[in-house]
């Protein structure tokens, strides 16, 4: 599992909102919860932990963006995330915005 949190960490990257509308627009984009750890949900998703997972997703924590969130991230193009690739999803946690 170490070896997986390394390669994860490694990957996750900050970018606007433009590099991940094409994302969203296949439908692979999961918002990740300011509250949670983006990588620890990389690894549990990467890990198919079910069971946090649902947890997650049942407390709201992840989920799909919704149209509000779609309609102001289309606004400011500029909005930062962080981002985390676990195929066949990026996992996004909203920042600030690039000014």
């Amino acid at each position: 599992m170490e070896e997986l949190r390394k390669r994860l960490n490694e990957d996750m990257a900050d970018v606007n909102w433009n590099d991940i509308k094409p994302h969203a627009q296949r439908d692979a984009v999961i918002v990740v919860h300011e509250n949670l750890n983006l990588l620890d949900v990389g690894v549990a998703i990467a890990q198919d932990d079910k069971m946090v997972v649902e947890h997650w997703i049942t407390e709201q924590l992840i989920s799909k963006p919704s149209n509000q969130q779609l309609s102001d991230w289309n606004i400011n193009p500029t909005q930062l995330f962080k981002t985390l690739i676990v195929q066949p999803f990026v996992l996004v946690q909203r920042l600030g915005r690039r000014e």
